[in-house]
């Protein structure tokens, strides 16, 4: 009698035990089919291998929903921690370039190649040189040019001409006649010699001045830019907020994290899958073999009273 009281509660404890251990093994394995004499074996595949398919979908489509949707990263991404972040980083990034001797074209060439920014510096060059080769063509600028220079040479040669000379051979009125003649004459060859040396003179000017900037020092360049970099820093915060409140959804969109999600989970080899989910579960999976035997002593010691 006291033999049974303890065999049966035992024997259930240990029966509880093994069919929920066999019960979380077949979860995942066998991980495929198997068959005997070409008969199907019942419960193969485990459960997760057989509904892998439709578990990453649920799974990716769940973690979209919930976790990953554009209002939760929202929320996160432009809390005043996130943003506060942010802030530290760009003014930690500033106070250290203010210490940095490089030059600006030795610091820009961490992140590109030298010769793409030669490319960058002769494309910016020449797209500039031509505008302002446009420009200076289309403001009549030698019109302008020469009209003021045969103006202030009249008030001069007025100004300089003795009184007698002026009233005896009506010097104002003479030069008067020949103003207008003498301001086209000048202005068409201002204009011929801006037409044909403007392009080339405001590309060397450019250029001089481009390499003058690129050869500063980047801490030279951001001395005495206290107000201007603290503007810079807010207007990249801005940038930062419109780019989470505006684009946030499209990129989500775009990205499609369900389907990665799907995906990468469909590719996932079965014991990869299988290890992760014991990191993750391990204790929770143990609690439930172990509440299996306790269930299963607790139906034995019933048994017994019974």
């Amino acid at each position: 009698m006291i033999i049974s009281l303890i065999l049966r509660p035992l024997l259930g404890g240990v029966i509880g035990y093994i069919t929920n251990d066999i019960a979380i093994r077949m979860l995942f394995r066998p991980h495929k089919a198997k068959y005997i004499m070409g008969v199907h074996v019942p419960f193969t595949p485990g459960i997760i291998p057989k509904e892998r398919g439709r578990i990453a979908a649920a799974l990716g489509q769940s973690i979209c929903d919930n976790l990953l949707n554009p209002e939760v990263l929202e929320k996160n991404l432009l809390s005043d921690e996130m943003t506060g972040k942010l802030r530290q980083h760009i003014d930690k990034f500033v106070e250290e370039q203010r210490h940095n001797d490089e030059t600006l074209a030795q610091w820009i060439c961490h992140y590109i190649t030298p010769d793409d920014l030669s490319l960058i510096k002769k494309d910016v060059t020449t797209e500039l040189s031509t505008q302002i080769h446009s420009k200076l063509n289309d403001v009549d600028l030698g019109n302008k040019i020469s009209h003021i220079v045969i103006e202030t040479a009249v008030k001069k040669t007025k100004k300089g001409l003795m009184g007698f000379l002026r009233s005896k051979f009506h010097a104002d009125s003479w030069m008067d006649y020949i103003t207008e003649p003498a301001e086209k004459l000048l202005a068409k060859h201002v204009n011929e010699m801006i037409r044909d040396n403007s392009a080339s003179l405001v590309n060397e000017m450019l250029d001089d001045e481009t390499e003058k900037f690129l050869d500063q020092p980047v801490s030279k360049l951001l001395k005495g830019r206290e107000d201007k970099l603290e503007i810079a820093r807010e207007r990249i915060i801005d940038l930062y907020r419109n780019l989470i409140t505006e684009r946030l959804p499209r990129i989500l969109h775009a990205i499609d994290i369900s389907r990665i999600i799907e995906n990468r989970i469909n590719e996932m080899d079965m014991d990869e899958a299988e290890t992760i989910i014991h990191n993750v579960m391990d204790k929770e999976l143990k609690a439930v073999i172990w509440f299996g035997a306790l269930l299963g002593m607790l139906i034995g010691a019933l048994g017994c009273i019974s």
